[in-house]
């Protein structure tokens, strides 16, 4: 079976550590391929007032792995009911592709927090987790369970709220992002106008 990594996010937008911390998995051959999951509804996050709309954010994500071959953009969850739960998406995917064994990608924050995801238990059931870290969250392979592997991975100090915030001030991100997402985004004056604050804020959580 070909081992498939699912790599979930709003990808808003998609940049360069999404790509690299992809492309070295499949590298270690820790996975054959990489699937990352453009989520319309994260239910752990709030909704930021700067998303861009589901649909540009999957097109954006198609530009970044064009050229990928190891690399798939997935939009199973625009198919399923929201709030995206990953145990629901898992379940679909494992059903739609039986010929294929799936891992789930997930960085040491959500790691930590992995109580909290909705049926969690049923995930790793079905499901091997695969860890990669991140900066401020330490985290050991000996102090987790047997289903879960902690990544050799570089530290990778790119978020897309920082992109964001970068392009609202006019800042260069060109390397930060694959070029022809910064050239769309640039087109398409994406991120531009400030966020506003005090904007009421959906927030659903894994419980």
């Amino acid at each position: 079976m070909t081992e498939t990594g699912i790599y979930g996010g709003s990808f808003n937008p998609i940049h360069n550590g999404h790509i690299r911390l992809s492309e070295t998995l499949c590298r270690q051959g820790i996975v054959n391929e990489m699937w990352l999951l453009v989520s319309p509804m994260n239910p752990l996050k709030q909704q930021s007032d700067d998303l861009l709309d589901d649909r540009t954010r999957l097109e954006l994500a198609r530009l970044a792995v064009k050229d990928k071959p190891k690399l798939t953009i997935c939009d199973a969850e625009f198919r399923l009911p929201r709030p995206s739960y990953t145990v629901h998406t898992l379940e679909y995917l494992r059903n739609a592709h039986p010929d294929r064994c799936f891992s789930l990608v997930i960085g040491a924050d959500n790691w930590l927090a992995f109580d909290r995801w909705y049926q969690g238990k049923e995930i790793v059931r079905h499901h091997r987790l695969v860890i990669y870290p991140r900066p401020g969250y330490p985290l050991r392979a000996e102090e987790l369970p047997p289903y879960a592997r902690l990544a050799d991975t570089p530290l990778i100090d790119i978020s897309s709220t920082g992109i964001r915030e970068k392009i609202r001030k006019g800042e260069d991100v060109s390397s930060d992002l694959p070029p022809a997402v910064w050239k769309e985004i640039k087109e398409k004056g994406y991120y531009q106008q400030q966020a506003i604050p005090d904007m009421v804020r959906y927030m659903k959580k894994e419980i």
